[in-house]
């Protein structure tokens, strides 16, 4: 879609560059499109939210006496000096995230994405090797509080609904009341942990289908002794891959079915798009096929997966048409940007390098979600000044942007998975982030983004990424707009003095956060001062008649 759109672009630029010359520009006209994208999703400002972690609106779901001698209740690793971490179930649920869905929607978000509701196990697990304070790789006492344990695909968790909030009646009036969409997690490539117990426990590894008769059951079983011969053996691989969890075969046409019906029961339950957990692990071909089923019903459905690699060609592969074309999350820039922001020292142009707004792998890098850190990895470990400035950053360059719940705030900040990284959040500290400068400065540019679809999908043209400046325009243009966005971001610690002169449009500029204005004349500089760990947007509603901005947005149309 993105290429055939850029393809008409090419000619009408080129038509109106024919004659086009320093003391005559030309003026492109309004019917022309001019953008990075054209999905409507990347409108969209994305919340993350750790179901279990967020906030305990409905006791009555907590189970605290569930598991027996497998209690899933809490279960406390503690650290030194006091740290903590926690792997059992500790009350967030579906309620608590309808408490908060105004705090949410105020900071700018427009979509929350939850970990998965699905119906996990309901004790600790007693295989596998024994978890503690800042491991990792280990699922040993671990339980299903992070949900990506099923045993039902069909099923939501006890912990999550409520005797009067299905997950349906969650997504209406999320949507109803506030607006706001929900992202769906999904997992293809495993279920629960499923061997090494020293007692078979009840559903670990096992699968049950809409109507609840089981369908799969690893019975405790190495995968090497799982047998060709026993049906219930049937959905699983014979070979292991992540720690002890159910290898899921993909290749079972029973079981895409299973798979596939249950993301399109989702769907009819609200969900809005998809996250794709670990999509690296299952063929591209199960995900061509998921797609093409997806999107025979929903044709316009957004879909982004988590290839956990920092390599652009790796990743890129699943956005490509003939793999399912499948967003993914931007783990380069993820990379990068924790390198920038908790460096004072650092330089805008690291940056540059991940955008790859020309001649990049990616299907299209305007329709990415991007991100900073999140709940598998450590949180970035920036300062107050560090967050505001990714921040400032994520909401303003192409992408749609991801936010991990508590970063509002700064919430654990360095800490690893079981370290803290995904300890429990509340109401208090939801009270106490609403006086936090991160939230403060967070609500200001993320509302600007959700203001101005230039700052959505328009096409991204750097002019300076260097040292502690970042400034580069977003530019849309179509038939029910024309916005010229100026970006200018300083991430130093002392105002500074920005100054353009490159492929500047003439006309009246306004600053999307101040409402300050300034008239440009044609050959003029643009000059502005921008704060401490600041950002300014200015926009431009006129006609685009620099010809030196036409002819960067024909180059870069041509080679993105």
């Amino acid at each position: 879609m993105q290429r055939q759109s850029n393809l008409i672009l090419l000619a009408l630029l080129s038509a109106g560059l024919a004659g086009c010359n320093t003391t005559e520009p030309q003026v492109l006209q309004a019917s022309t499109p001019v953008y990075g994208t054209d999905d409507p999703f990347t409108a969209e400002a994305i919340y993350f939210v750790m179901t279990d972690r967020f906030v305990d609106g409905d006791e009555s779901n907590n189970y605290p006496q569930q598991g027996g001698q497998f209690p899933t209740w809490e279960r406390k690793l503690n650290g030194p000096d006091g740290k903590f971490a926690n792997v059992g179930y500790m009350g967030g649920d579906l309620k608590g995230i309808l408490q908060n869905a105004q705090y949410i929607k105020d900071m700018g978000f427009s979509a929350i994405w939850l970990t998965p509701i699905v119906d996990n196990p309901n004790e600790a697990f007693s295989g596998g090797e024994p978890i503690e304070y800042g491991g990792k790789y280990k699922d040993g006492g671990k339980t299903g509080y992070h949900g990506y344990w099923a045993v039902n695909f069909y099923k939501a968790d006890e912990h999550y609904v409520s005797a009067d909030l299905t997950f349906a009646d969650y997504t209406a009036q999320l949507k109803q009341q506030f607006g706001l969409k929900t992202v769906f997690d999904i997992v293809a490539n495993h279920g629960s942990p499923s061997f090494t117990m020293p007692v078979d426990q009840p559903l670990f590894g096992e699968l049950y289908d809409r109507e609840g008769k089981l369908v799969a059951d690893h019975q405790n079983l190495l995968p090497s002794e799982l047998s060709d011969d026993e049906p219930l053996h049937a959905f699983y691989h014979q070979t292991k891959d992540i720690g002890e969890l159910s290898n899921l075969n993909e290749q079972n046409p029973e079981l895409q079915d299973y798979l596939i019906n249950s993301y399109l029961y989702w769907i009819e339950q609200g969900a809005d798009a998809f996250r794709i957990d670990t999509i690296k692990h299952v063929p591209h071909s199960f995900w061509r096929e998921m797609s093409q089923r997806i999107r025979a019903q929903y044709p316009d459905f957004y879909m982004f997966g988590e290839s956990f690699n920092y390599d652009a060609n790796f990743i890129a592969q699943h956005t490509l048409p003939k793999n399912g074309g499948i967003n993914v999350l931007d783990f380069p820039m993820q990379k990068a940007m924790v390198e920038v922001f908790e460096n004072p020292q650092s330089d805008f142009a690291d940056l540059a390098e991940v955008l790859h707004l020309t001649h990049g792998p990616y299907a299209n890098p305007y329709e990415l979600t991007t991100f900073y850190d999140n709940h598998d990895m450590k949180r970035m470990n920036a300062s107050d000044e560090g967050f505001i400035n990714a921040h400032n950053w994520l909401f303003t360059v192409r992408g749609i942007p991801v936010v991990y719940q508590g970063s509002e705030m700064g919430f654990m900040r360095g800490t690893e998975e079981h370290e803290g990284n995904r300890n429990y959040f509340g109401q208090k500290n939801i009270e106490q982030a609403k006086q936090h400068v991160i939230h403060q400065k967070l609500i200001e540019i993320a509302n600007i983004r959700q203001q101005l679809p230039a700052l959505q999908r328009g096409l991204q043209v750097n002019v300076q990424l260097q040292g502690d400046k970042a400034i580069f325009y977003r530019v849309l243009q179509d038939k029910d707009v024309t916005q010229n966005a100026l970006v200018m971001l300083n991430k130093g610690n002392e105002a500074q003095r920005f100054e353009v002169t490159k492929m500047i449009n003439t006309g009246l500029w306004k600053e999307a956060l101040t409402g300050k204005e300034m008239s440009v004349k044609n050959g003029q500089t643009f000059v502005s001062n921008v704060a401490a760990n600041g950002v300014q947007v200015w926009v431009n509603e006129d006609a685009i008649v620099s010809a030196e901005l036409l002819q960067q947005l024909h180059r870069q149309m041509e080679n993105q």
